[in-house]
Formats: C-alpha cells, sequence, structure tokens
C-alpha cells in the first residue's frame, strides 16, 4: 500500500510550490515509509509514498511513461497485472518493471478512461496526461483504498489519500459542513462523498473523474455498481461448491507477495474462511494474529485458536484492555475526522500484532454485507414482512404510539426492543432501516444539537443519505439493505477503519471477500440462499462445513466489539464527564449542555447504555480539540 497526493492548476500553468508538496505527502509518510518521491512540472504536482510488496528494487513512482507523456501516482494492488501486462505486450507495449504500476500507465494509453474498468483489485490513483492535458483519478469499486479531493479558490485541485494532507495546504477552507455533523451523529462515520468540511470530498467508490485543462466544469461518474439480480435457482450444494471454488481464486490471486504474508484471524465465520483457504493453497504455516480481551463476553479469541490449530497456523494472541483508551487522541488523528466505531481500537492493536510478523495480511471484511450476515438483516426482513400486512394509514401511526410508549429498558429482550421493531415498522422500509442502523435515534440527535445547529441543517436529516439510493437500490427489503450497507457503512466505517489502522502500522490488507468478481456473483444468489429462516450467511455455512467446526459456523455472531458500557462505568468514568462535560464541545454551541449531562448521568448510574452515543462524542470531543 502507498499514500498518494497531487497538487492541479486547472487554469494556469504556475510553478507548483514543491515545498508545500512534500509536507504534504510525507505527511503519509507511514503510509509508505520504504521510499518517497516527487514529480513537479508548470500546474501539476504529483508525490508519493511507497510500501513496497512487489517488485522490491523497481517500480518508484511518481512513475513515467516511456515517452514521457503519462504520469502516474498510484496506491494499491492489481491482481491481474500479469493478463493485462501480456495484453499490453500484444498491443505493442513494453516494460521496463515487474511490477502493476507500470501496466496502470499502459492500460491508460492503450484503453483510456475504460482501463479502470479492466483492473481487479483495490486502487486509488491518478494520472496525468501531458499530450492530451487530462487529469484523471479514479477509486476501485468497493471503495478499499481512499481518495480525497478538493477544488481551492485559487482554481487548484487538490487531492490525497488521507484528509491530513489537505489541511496543510494553506487555502484549504476549514468549515465545518453541518449536515456532516447529523450524518456523524445518525452513522457513526461520514459517509461519501463527504467529509467533516465544506467543499472537501471523498471520490465514491466505484467512480472516476477526468478535469480538461483550462475547463471549469468536471464531475465525478460512476463507472460500476453492483446488480442484485437473482439469477436461475440453484440448490444450495451447487451455489455453496461454487463459492468455495470462487473464494479459494480470490484468495489465491491475493496470496501474492514479495513480502512476508499472514491473516487476521478472529474466530468469526469470514476469517476462519480465509484462513481455511490460504492453508489449502501454501506449503507452509500461515501467518494468523488475533485479539482478545478479559471480558469473556467480548471474548472469541479461544474459537480463534480452535481455527489455529486446525489449521496448524502460526498464531499469536494480545489482549486489549482499558488502558488501550488512551488510544483516543491517536484515533481521531488517523482518521483526520470524526469517527465512532469503537472496534476501531482492537483493529489498531490487530494491525499493530500482525506487523510484528508480515507486511501483508488477509482480512475477512466484506462477508456479513455480501452474504447478509447482520443481525439487522434478518430483523429487517421481519419488519418488512409486518409492513406488508397492515395499511399505511394504520401501521404509521399504531407503531408510532407503540414505539413512543414501549420502555425502553436494557433489560428487555431484543426481540422486543423498541429501537428495533416497533418504532422501525412505523417507518417505511429504507426509513425503518436508518433506525435500526443510526447510532443516535431521530428523538435523541433532536434533542442532543442546539437550536443554532438545527437552524444551520435547516431541516437536513441523514436519512438523506439512504434516500439517495432510492432509485438504484433493489426491490426486496434483504437486497435493499444489502445494497444499502455495501455503498454507505461498507466503504464509510468498515474499510476506513481497517485502511487507517492498518496504514498507520505499514501493513497492508487485502480483502478477498470483497473481490469484484466475487460479489457480483455473491448479488445474483437468491436471498434465500443468504437468510434462510433465522440464520444467515446459510450457503456460505453449509459449503465450509467441510472446512470448519460447527460450533465456529452456527454459534451466535459477536463482532469485533469492546465492553465500553463497563468502561465508562468503571475505569474511563472520569475521563468521559472530563470530555462530554468540559468546554470543548459546550463552546461550540452546536450541543445542549443539559442533554449531554443527562446522558452521563443515565449511563454510570447504570440506568441506561448510552455507551454507543458517548464514544461517538468522545470522538467528536477529540476530533475539535486535535484538529480545530
Amino acid at each position: 500500500m502507498c499514500g498518494i497526493v497531487g497538487i492541479f492548476d486547472i487554469h494556469e500553468k504556475s510553478e507548483i510550490d514543491r515545498d508545500l508538496l512534500s509536507r504534504m505527502n510525507e505527511s503519509q509518510f507511514h503510509r509508505g515509509p520504504d521510499e518517497g518521491g516527487l514529480h513537479t512540472e508548470p500546474g501539476l504536482g504529483f508525490g508519493h509514498r511507497r510500501l513496497s510488496i512487489i517488485d522490491l528494487s523497481s517500480g518508484q513512482q511518481p512513475m513515467h511513461s516511456q515517452d514521457g507523456n503519462v504520469v502516474l501516482t498510484y496506491n494499491g494492488e492489481v491482481y491481474n497485472f500479469p493478463d493485462l501486462r501480456q495484453e499490453l505486450e500484444a498491443l505493442g507495449y513494453s516494460f521496463r518493471t515487474h511490477c502493476d504500476t507500470e501496466v496502470i500507465l499502459y492500460a491508460w494509453q492503450a484503453w483510456g478512461e475504460a482501463c479502470v474498468e479492466r483492473l481487479r483489485g483495490m486502487f486509488a490513483f491518478a494520472i496525468w496526461d501531458r499530450a492530451q492535458q487530462v487529469l484523471f483519478l479514479a477509486r476501485d469499486r468497493l471503495g478499499i483504498k481512499p481518495l480525497f479531493y478538493a477544488q481551492l479558490p485559487n482554481n487548484q485541485f487538490i487531492f490525497s489519500s488521507e484528509l491530513k494532507a489537505l489541511r496543510l495546504h494553506p487555502l484549504l477552507p476549514k468549515t465545518i459542513d453541518s449536515t456532516a455533523i447529523e450524518d456523524y451523529f445518525g452513522f457513526g462515520y461520514i459517509p461519501d462523498p463527504k467529509t467533516i468540511y465544506q467543499g472537501v470530498y471523498k471520490l465514491e467508490p466505484g467512480h472516476c473523474l477526468t478535469i480538461k485543462k483550462g475547463l471549469q466544469q468536471w464531475k465525478p461518474r460512476q463507472y460500476w455498481d453492483v446488480k442484485f439480480e437473482p439469477g436461475q435457482n440453484r440448490d444450495v450444494a451447487e451455489a455453496g461448491e461454487e463459492l468455495i471454488e470462487r473464494l479459494r481464486e480470490a484468495v489465491n490471486i491475493r496470496m501474492v507477495a514479495d513480502v512476508p504474508l499472514g491473516a487476521f484471524l478472529s474466530g468469526g465465520v469470514d476469517s476462519s474462511a480465509v484462513v481455511a483457504m490460504m492453508a489449502g493453497l501454501s506449503a507452509d504455516p500461515v501467518n494468523t494474529c488475533s485479539i482478545s480481551f478479559g471480558d469473556p463476553k467480548f471474548n472469541e479469541s479461544q474459537f480463534a485458536a480452535q481455527v489455529a490449530e486446525r489449521y496448524r497456523t502460526a498464531h499469536r494472541v494480545e489482549q486489549v484492555d482499558p488502558a488501550d483508551f488512551s488510544l483516543i487522541d491517536k484515533l481521531s488523528g488517523l482518521y483526520d475526522e470524526p469517527y465512532a466505531d469503537s472496534s476501531a481500537l482492537p483493529t489498531y492493536r490487530v494491525c499493530e500484532l500482525a506487523k510484528k510478523q508480515v507486511t501483508v495480511a488477509l482480512s475477512g471484511d466484506g462477508g456479513d454485507e455480501n452474504l447478509a450476515g447482520y443481525r439487522r438483516h434478518r430483523w429487517h426482513t421481519y419488519e418488512d414482512g409486518m409492513r406488508s400486512l397492515l395499511p399505511d394509514a394504520l401501521r404509521v401511526p399504531l407503531f408510532s404510539i407503540l414505539g413512543g410508549i414501549y420502555p425502553k429498558l436494557d433489560w428487555a429482550p431484543k426481540f422486543l426492543r423498541a429501537k428495533s421493531t416497533l418504532e422501525s415498522i412505523g417507518r417505511d422500509s429504507m426509513a425503518g432501516y436508518f433506525h435500526s442502523v443510526s447510532i443516535m435515534s431521530d428523538e435523541m440527535r433532536e434533542q442532543l444539537f442546539s437550536d443554532r445547529l438545527k437552524s444551520q441543517l435547516q431541516g437536513y436529516q441523514a436519512i438523506e443519505v439512504f434516500r439517495r439510493y432510492k432509485e438504484q437500490a433493489p426491490s426486496d427489503a434483504l437486497s435493499m439493505v444489502q445494497y444499502l450497507d455495501l455503498k454507505t457503512y461498507l466503504p464509510g466505517d468498515i474499510l476506513t477503519k481497517v485502511d487507517r489502522a492498518s496504514m498507520a502500522h505499514a501493513l497492508e490488507v487485502r480483502v478477498p471477500l470483497l473481490d469484484h468478481k466475487l460479489v457480483e456473483w455473491m448479488a445474483t444468489l437468491p436471498p434465500g440462499l443468504k437468510l434462510h429462516g433465522r440464520e444467515g450467511k446459510y450457503v456460505f455455512k453449509k459449503s465450509l462445513e467441510n472446512y470448519l467446526p460447527d460450533d465456529i459456523l452456527y454459534r451466535p455472531k459477536m463482532g469485533f466489539a469492546v465492553p465500553l458500557a463497563s468502561w465508562f462505568r468503571g475505569p474511563l468514568k472520569q475521563r468521559v464527564q472530563d470530555a462530554l462535560l468540559g468546554d470543548t464541545l459546550i463552546q461550540t454551541g452546536w450541543f445542549n449542555p443539559s442533554f449531554l449531562q443527562y446522558i452521563v448521568t443515565q449511563h454510570q448510574a447504570g440506568l441506561r447504555d448510552y455507551s454507543a452515543p458517548i464514544w461517538s462524542l468522545l470522538m467528536f470531543e477529540a476530533f475539535l480539540r486535535n484538529n480545530l
């Protein structure tokens, strides 16, 4: 993996500030500590930090084509580059290196913008074509690799792998986007294409962007989308056999590296499946690592150990405890904008542990989104069934009232908790799903935000993030929420978490379950093969019965969570009070002090579990302290 950065003067050919470009580039040193490079010419500057994985002795960037007309700065891995190289050689292109970087260069020259459709892998890159006077940017289909950009008041266009590099530019406005605050406290992250700052954006997954020198108008273009179009009916055994073969192939092409390679092993279905495939493809023991917790309710390490023993992996485990809460300021610096997934803490530690053994690690991310593995997927289908039984004129007022009066106590059975059932059923399908996934409900955000912030929002609500996908989303309930997860939660939360945590340790993470060909195929599976009764990832689990024991496949899902509720009432009690009731949040004028006091008091007295909202506020407070 690498870090990229660039400055492009859209209209002029003025000299680029090379010192500024260098400082922007070096801010991402952690992403590529092996080498750094700059390229400048009138009106353009590219920077690159390299983490060497393949062809260690060559492949330096920014890379130039042999005719000197094209310059590339690139972050990622293209796994089908040997096939593309052969195709390009047949067209007459000759190569000086053995890396995928040079393949992208000549793929651009051969196929133009369509080159991105031929790439199989994870990537974010920028190409300057001097002959055409065109700047071209692209991001991979699922959003595994990040790409930020902004157009400045002086008509310079800047881009980078991380937001911190853009913030170094003196002309970048750092005005907080009030709608991003609403999105953050709705989702726990800021969904693409927004960032926390007005006028600063993320290039969305599956999108590219072309800017012609001298032309003011430009707009990102979508080049790929996943289509949930179930194919012909097939039985579970047939589908499972094909799924295993496709997964094995996706894993196999990701095991090519000139540096040590291993895998994350949580003990869940997805990471265990990846390790099982790796073990069958490798003559040597697979390097694996996992995180444990002292609290048994959150500890999966015994299941990871079971898989490690079965496949005789070289396994390491490290325990996370409350002392790791000191990482909160470090995390806010890594993520550059508010980010509220508390599993970022153990993810940081497991990446740190992995780096002691390997430079490349495979992960099981993406299985839940593609194969309906989340509990909320199951409950959404139940709720949507209830919606279909009652006319809207009766359903909406009835369940809105029931949701409002039902006692929202933590001891209530999960299947009756108002947030997951009654209140959601009182809304339409998309709004009901937003209510289920929101880190703070609409009502809670209404109480949290001050009149000043509400005025700035002008009626905007985070549900609009989902609504923008309404036309493209599939019609059936399960496929719709899978599609929404692939567009929002996967790139905004899961992949952001893994990218920043791994790059902080110069570790490359590869995700075979997000191979776009595999994703496209899984989208053709009938919903009943993904969610069968109460069993999510049904076909996947059935297909793995010859590879993993039942107590790995069919035990209740735990997730990569941390015991925040008890931490906030115990060893971290004072830190919560200092952060939520101190000056930083209050002085913004965006929050209601009495509500902040209320959730701290209620949680620490053991009356309600407000651990998720408290963590989101802690991370927002840390962002404000460290970045404004």
